[in-house]
C-alpha cells in the first residue's frame, strides 16, 4: 500500500466474473478477515481493518472476526448503505482495488461518488492479498461438460444465433470529442461476455470450479462471423472440443482474453459489453471501445420454457421425497432419545438426496440451524461448533440439491416439542405470508416488488419483520441465485419466471423460522378476465409438508386453513411413488398429511396430548 501511496485497500468477496460463491483460489477475503460468509467486503487503511457486511451476517461475522477487524454493519440504522457509501464518507483519499473484481456498473457510480470527495479509485496491476497468500490453492482444474437438450429444450446454435441478432439490432456507436463535434463508428458487431453463469446458459455447457454452481471461469468474444472461448485447455476433453468445433467457436486459454483485447483482434467498432463486466476488460478496452448495454442474455434465461420448467418439476418432486425421507430419520431419531447435531443433520439429509437421479451436489451451503443459529439466516454448521436440536426452539433447515434437470431451494422449520405463544404466533405470521404470496393472482406488468407487501402484511400487523428479501429467481442447473427478476425488483414478473417465496422472522440470540418454497409464473383464469388474457399467478413447484405443530388455528382464516390442508395432503399425493420402500417415510408422510393443527392444550392437572 505505502508503495501505490494507497490509504485504503478493498479486497471484495467476488471473483473476476461477480461470482456469488468463488473458487477456493478466490477466497481472498475469507483468508485475510477470517470471516466465511458469502457477502461483504474487508478494507484495510493504513491503521485499522474493517469488514463491512449486510444484516445476514452480523452476527456471523462478530464471531468468526478477531481483535484486528472493527465490523462495519452495512444498512443499520444511521448506518452506511454498503461499503461504497462507507467509502464515500471519506475525503482526499487513494482507494486501491483490483480491478477484475470489481464491475463496470459499481466502478463507474463509486468514481463519480469519490470525485465529488476529492478521492479516486487505483488500480494496482497485482492483486495485494495475492502477494502474501503463500499457501493459495491452485485453480481449479475440472472438466467441463455438456448440457444436453433433454435438460436445455433449446440447442445453443439457437442461443448464439438469437444473441447475434440482438448484436445486429443495435444502433451505431455514437461518441463525442470535445467541441469537435459526434462521430459515429461501425455498428456494433462485437460483445464480450464475463458472466459464467450466462456463459454455461449460452453455450449449453456447464463445469465444476465453483463450488455448489456447475460453472466453469472463462470469457466469450461473439461477432456475427467469430466465436471466441477463453478457458484453460485442460478442462476440454474431446468430446467438448468437438462440440465447441461444431458450433463454429474457437479455444484460447484463459488468460488470452487480455492480449486479444490489448491488440483488438475483432478490428474496427465499438464492443459491447454489459454492466456486470469486469471493470478490468473496460480499463483494457477504454471507454472509446466499447458500449455498456444490459445483458440480454439475463432476460432470456431467466424465462424458463417448457423443457427447464418439466425437468425442474420432477427435481423438486425427488428433493421433496429426500426431505421426507430425512423428517423420518430424524424424528424417529430424536424419539429414541439420540443427540442429533446441526452438522449431523444436514450431513444425513445430503446422503438422501444422492442417491436421487440425476443428483450432481448442492445447491448451496446447507443451512441447518437450532435455537439462536436459526436467527441468523445464512448460518451454516460446522462439525466442530454445531449445536445439538433441541425440543424447546424451532429447527431451520433451508437446503437443496443440483440436478441436472433443476436447481432446488427448499427451507421449512419445525418443532420437536411443544412451542412456546410466541414461537406459534411468529410462525402463523410467516406462513400467513408465504401464504398470500402463493395465493396471488395478477394482471401483467406486475413487479415482484410490488407483491413483497403481501408477505410481510401479516408479520407487520404484529409489529414484525424481517431483514431480507422475500424471494429470488434460480437457475436451470446453475446459479440459486439468479435475476433480473425478484421481490424486490423492479422486472414485471412474466410467464416462466421462477421465484422463490420465503418469509421469515427471526429473534436475535434466541430462534429463528423461515418457510420458502419454490414457485413458477403461469397464467391463470379469473372469473371476470377483466381487459382479456393478461392474469397471472403462481404454480408451486416445491412438494414438501409444512409442518402444523407451530400453527395457532385460531389466527388462520377458513380459505388459509384449506390451502394448509390441500399443500400437505397433495405432498402426500407427489410423494408416495417415490417413497414406496421406505416405510418409516410412508408413514410420516401420511401422518403429516393428516395431522390437525397445533397441538390440543393442556388437560386437567396440566396434562397434555399430542395426537402424533
Amino acid at each position: 500500500m505505502a508503495k501505490d501511496n494507497l490509504d485504503y485497500y478493498v479486497i471484495p468477496s467476488e471473483d473476476a466474473h461477480q461470482s456469488e460463491y468463488v473458487t477456493a483460489s478466490d477466497k481472498r477475503r475469507e483468508w485475510i478477515s477470517g470471516f466465511t460468509g458469502s457477502a461483504g467486503q474487508a478494507i484495510i487503511s493504513k491503521t485499522a481493518a474493517y469488514l463491512v457486511t449486510d444484516s445476514r451476517y452480523w452476527l456471523q461475522a462478530q464471531d468468526e472476526i478477531d481483535e484486528n477487524w472493527h465490523l462495519i454493519p452495512a444498512g443499520a440504522f444511521d448506518g452506511p448503505k454498503d461499503w461504497i457509501d462507507w467509502l464515500d464518507r471519506v475525503k482526499d483519499s487513494r482507494i486501491g482495488i483490483d480491478a477484475r473484481m470489481l464491475s463496470h456498473e459499481k466502478a463507474t457510480f463509486f468514481n463519480a461518488q469519490l470525485t465529488a470527495k476529492s478521492s479516486k479509485l487505483i488500480y494496482p496491476p497485482q492483486n495485494f492479498v495475492d502477494l502474501i497468500w503463500k499457501d493459495k490453492p491452485p485453480k481449479s482444474k475440472e472438466a467441463i461438460f455438456i448440457q444436453p437438450m433433454e435438460f436445455t429444450g433449446k440447442e445453443a446454435s439457437a442461443k448464439l444465433a438469437e444473441l447475434r441478432s440482438w448484436i445486429k439490432k443495435q444502433p451505431p456507436a455514437t461518441f463525442s470529442l470535445s467541441s469537435i463535434g459526434a462521430f459515429s463508428l461501425p455498428v456494433h458487431l462485437t460483445g464480450i461476455r464475463n458472466d459464467i453463469s450466462n456463459l454455461a446458459y449460452l453455450l449449453n455447457l456447464r463445469g465444476g470450479d465453483i463450488p455448489f454452481n456447475p460453472l466453469f471461469q472463462s470469457y466469450f468474444f461473439l461477432s456475427l462471423d467469430r466465436a471466441v472461448l477463453f478457458t484453460d485447455s485442460v478442462k476440454v476433453n474431446e468430446e467438448v472440443r468437438s462440440y465447441l468445433h461444431s458450433l463454429g467457436i474457437e479455444r484460447k486459454e484463459y488468460n488470452d482474453i487480455w492480449s486479444f483485447l490489448r491488440r483488438r483482434e475483432w478490428g474496427e467498432g465499438k464492443v459491447l459489453i454489459s454492466p456486470q463486466t469486469s471493470y478490468a476488460i473496460s480499463l483494457m478496452l477504454t471507454h472509446f471501445r466499447y458500449t455498456v448495454a444490459p445483458s440480454t442474455i439475463d432476460d432470456i434465461k431467466a424465462v424458463k420454457n417448457s423443457v427447464e420448467l418439466d425437468g425442474m418439476r420432477r427435481a423438486y418432486l425427488r428433493d421433496g421425497a429426500s426431505f421426507v425421507r430425512w423428517f423420518a430419520w430424524l424424528e424417529d431419531k430424536l424419539a429414541q432419545g439420540f443427540d442429533i447435531t446441526e452438522y449431523e443433520a444436514a450431513w444425513r439429509l445430503t446422503e438422501f438426496r444422492r442417491h436421487n437421479k440425476h443428483y450432481w451436489g448442492l445447491a448451496y451451503e446447507n443451512i441447518s440451524a437450532s435455537g439462536p443459529n436459526a436467527a441468523l439466516p445464512h448460518y451454516s454448521p460446522t462439525k466442530s461448533g454445531a449445536r445439538t436440536i433441541d425440543n424447546e426452539t424451532p429447527y431451520l433447515n433451508d437446503s437443496g440439491g443440483q440436478y441436472r434437470d433443476g436447481t432446488c431451494d427448499t427451507t421449512r422449520t419445525v418443532h420437536f416439542g411443544r412451542p412456546t405463544q410466541e414461537q406459534s404466533e411468529a410462525y402463523t405470521r410467516v406462513l400467513q405470508g408465504h401464504i398470500a404470496i402463493d395465493s396471488a393472482v395478477f394482471p401483467e406488468g406486475t413487479t415482484g416488488a410490488q407483491l413483497d407487501v403481501l408477505a410481510r402484511k401479516a408479520l407487520w400487523k404484529d409489529g414484525l419483520n424481517y431483514m431480507h428479501g422475500t424471494g429470488h429467481g434460480f437457475g436451470s442447473f446453475l446459479n440459486v441465485h439468479e435475476g433480473p427478476h425478484s421481490f424486490s425488483s423492479p422486472v414485471p414478473l412474466v410467464p416462466g419466471h421462477v421465484i422463490t417465496n420465503e418469509p421469515g422472522f427471526y429473534l436475535e440470540g434466541k430462534w429463528g423460522m423461515r418457510i420458502e418454497s419454490a414457485l413458477a409464473v403461469v397464467r391463470v383464469k379469473t372469473k371476470a378476465e377483466f381487459n382479456g388474457d393478461i392474469w397471472l399467478g403462481f404454480d408451486r413447484l416445491t412438494c414438501v409438508p409444512i409442518q402444523t405443530r407451530m400453527v395457532k388455528e385460531t389466527m388462520l382464516s377458513k380459505e388459509e386453513k384449506q390451502w394448509l390442508k390441500e399443500h400437505n395432503q397433495r405432498c402426500r399425493e407427489f410423494l408416495e411413488p417415490y417413497l414406496k420402500e421406505d416405510k418409516r417415510a410412508l408413514k410420516w408422510l401420511r401422518r403429516e398429511s393428516e395431522r390437525g393443527i397445533g397441538i390440543a392444550g393442556a388437560g386437567p392437572g396440566g396434562i397434555s396430548i399430542d395426537w402424533d
